[in-house]
């Protein structure tokens, strides 16, 4: 029995440990969007290279010298933030919402929120990259369909205004390629390493010049373009 009794503090330590362990918060880790990607091409198909560039373009920074997918990220009114912790990404979305701005892009493929929340239980599901990599993989085979070409469909992905869907277009055929011969990407263009830097490509918009019931593309129109309109998986407006 005194044995017992010796071991009740280190088993109070223990338990106290493995609770401290639990409560730490999640930090950022590219390789939490790259396993997500890559889980999702094997599930869908989709080209495991092209998810890989769309993470890049939307939340990318360099890890030495190397551009690298950032899970914690948040685009809100144009503007990228990229956190060190999960939690710090939800408060930053917790507080965007608690002041009616439900309009933010979040996670390793930039979903929006306001757009489409509603295919999701909550807003901790977009900072779970599986089920953004898989939402964004779904979409993507969905504009394969309608464009004929995966090419094609990461351009849309981004507009369906043909310049921005070339520029986007571009930029995600040049991460493939980059990426393809494991060589270090380039900053952002117009970027300087490491600075915090506007986020060109926010997600899940359609413009206004869109066939009826077609589906998004993923940028907020300019000013010029006119209101922005829904279009989820499912097609038409919400």
């Amino acid at each position: 029995m005194p044995a017992m009794k010796k071991s009740r503090p280190v088993l109070a330590a223990v338990a106290a440990l493995s609770l401290l362990l639990g409560a730490a918060p999640a930090p950022a880790d590219p390789q939490l969007c790259e396993r997500a990607a890559r889980t999702a091409a094997a599930e869908t198909g989709v080209p495991v290279d092209l998810l890989h560039a769309i993470t890049l373009a939307e939340t990318g920074r360099r890890h030495g010298g190397i551009l690298r997918p950032w899970p914690w990220a948040i685009n809100l009114g144009g503007r990228g933030q990229w956190f060190d912790t999960r939690a710090a990404a939800l408060d930053a979305a917790r507080h965007a919402l608690d002041q009616g701005r439900g309009d933010f892009d979040l996670g390793c493929f930039q979903i929006n929120w306001h757009w489409h929340g509603r295919h999701f239980p909550s807003v901790q599901a977009l900072l779970d990259p599986l089920t953004a990599a898989r939402y964004a993989a779904g979409f993507l085979a969905r504009l394969r369909d309608e464009f004929g070409t995966w090419d094609a469909a990461a351009g849309a992905y981004h507009s369906r205004t043909p310049a921005l869907a070339a520029r986007y277009g571009a930029r995600i055929a040049h991460l493939r390629t980059t990426r393809a011969a494991n060589t270090p990407a380039p900053p952002p263009p117009d970027s300087a390493p490491d600075a915090p830097r506007v986020n060109g490509f926010p997600l899940l918009v359609r413009h206004d010049a869109a066939p009826a019931g077609a589906l998004a593309s993923l940028v907020r129109p300019a000013a010029s373009q006119g209101p922005a309109i829904l279009a989820g998986l499912a097609g038409g407006a919400p």
